[in-house]
């Protein structure tokens, strides 16, 4: 019989593989938050030798369902992506919550899961600061690409600049050795220049 943690990741992965939106990976067809889902746990497992399952289950349920609730759905502009994000980040915690709750899981590592999603007391968590490393990592290891094509230079280079003051120095370490192409990390190193690691 499964344990309430394996279900609930079963569960994370039946929610997130009905996204009728696919990314391509290794010529392989996935529903799109599944892929990241997966991607995402595994960036934590990579940053860290032995994360706790309210970690891991955070990871796999962040953006939980995510296609449900589309941009478009929001006026255009910064205040109405921010609106967006505001939403959508309690949206995910409230569906990770109940499937938590549906498959056994106690209320404190409910609480727990729920408090990563939102993201509370990040840059005193090294927990909330680990899934926020593995989100940029997953962002600039297979995302960055394409926002390079249906993003203005000048905006992109801003939203690297804060991505990177997001990110430990572990996790700028992980970023600098990525299989960037050629475009990809001379935009980079101009967004960063003046703060690149040497």
């Amino acid at each position: 019989m499964p344990s309430p943690f394996e279900e609930a990741i079963r569960r994370f992965d039946q929610e997130n593989a009905r996204d009728p939106n696919c990314a391509v990976f290794e010529g392989e067809r996935i529903p799109y938050e599944l892929f990241y889902a997966e991607r995402l746990t595994a960036w934590v497992r990579r940053l860290s030798p032995a994360p706790s399952e309210e970690l891991l289950l955070a990871a796999r349920c962040q953006h939980l369902c995510r296609w449900q609730i589309p941009r478009s759905s929001y006026p255009q502009g910064r205040a109405g992506y921010l609106q967006w994000r505001a939403e959508l980040k309690q949206f995910h915690a409230r569906k990770a919550a109940e499937i938590l709750r549906e498959v056994g899981c106690p209320p404190e590592i409910i609480e727990r899961v729920r408090a990563l999603n939102l993201k509370r007391d990040l840059g005193r968590d090294p927990e909330a600061q680990l899934l926020e490393d593995a989100l940029c990592l997953v962002t600039l290891e297979h995302q960055l690409g394409d926002l390079m094509q249906k993003t203005d230079r000048e905006k992109l280079i801003t939203i690297l600049q804060k991505t990177w003051k997001k990110m430990s120095p572990a996790a700028r370490d992980a970023a600098v050795a990525l299989p960037f192409s050629a475009d990809e990390r001379a935009l980079l190193e101009e967004a960063l220049a003046g703060e690149r690691p040497q």
